[in-house]
């Protein structure tokens, strides 16, 4: 069965500040978002992407991104929405009703390794969901009003991070079943508001998500020594 991977890179980079998206900011003279790409390109288990950017970056997406570089993979750039849960609904809706899985990944996260996406895509295809999320190291504070409520059990913590991988009729139906006005952090909330078990996966690499300036640098750092070890 066919699995796509559905890169979202349609948000602002309020937090992040300049003149363009942080997902458009140059590693090593290329875009954030082509090294994001380019780990998928390289995963055995992804057999198409899709971009979803704003409206306003799909012209600058197709000439930065994919016009001049050799993606064979990267087959579409939809327009995002105003939320990045309504951008993953514009590219569920635009894929074949024959895909298999889906892999959903947050385009500000480029030093994803290539290896974990196939891990967690080899998992999701056992278990119908999977995405990677890794144990939390530091003691966790549950905080009202600036005073400590409680200290938390860091052992069933995770962090959770993306790619999230589901079967795609799965996920269709999670986003379908939406409650307008609800908050949604990942798309596994989704899935598992449906009462369903999704599996973790704990990533072997580095898996940053750039959000601020230092972010982008050591993301740079991480890149350059991958590309020296490859």
């Amino acid at each position: 069965m066919k699995t796509v991977a559905i890169i979202v890179a349609a948000g602002r980079g309020v937090r992040f500040g300049g003149d363009i998206p942080k997902q458009f900011r140059n590693i090593h003279d290329r875009p954030l978002l082509y090294w994001t790409a380019v780990q998928f390109e390289k995963a055995k288990s992804i057999d198409e992407i899709i971009l979803v950017v704003a409206e306003d970056f799909l012209l600058y997406a197709n000439e930065k991104v994919v016009t001049r570089n050799n993606f064979k993979k990267l087959t579409r750039i939809i327009k995002g929405g105003e939320t990045r849960r309504e951008s993953v609904a514009n590219g569920l809706k635009a894929l074949s009703i024959s895909t298999g899985f889906v892999a959903i990944h947050d385009g500000a996260r480029p030093v994803i390794d290539s290896a974990d996406i196939d891990n967690v895509v080899d998992v999701a295809k056992k278990e119908r969901a999977a995405i990677l999320a890794r144990p939390i190291a530091d003691t966790v504070k549950r905080v009202e009003s600036d005073f400590i409520i409680t200290s938390l059990d860091r052992s069933k913590l995770y962090q959770a991070e993306t790619p999230q991988v589901f079967q795609y009729d799965l996920i269709l139906s999670a986003h379908e079943k939406y409650i307008s006005g609800k908050e949604v952090t990942d798309d596994s909330s989704l899935v598992e508001a449906l009462g369903f078990k999704v599996r973790t996966v704990i990533p072997a690499k580095n898996n940053l998500k750039v959000t601020t300036e230092e972010d982008l640098q050591l993301a740079e750092l991480i890149i350059k020594e991958r590309d020296h070890e490859t």
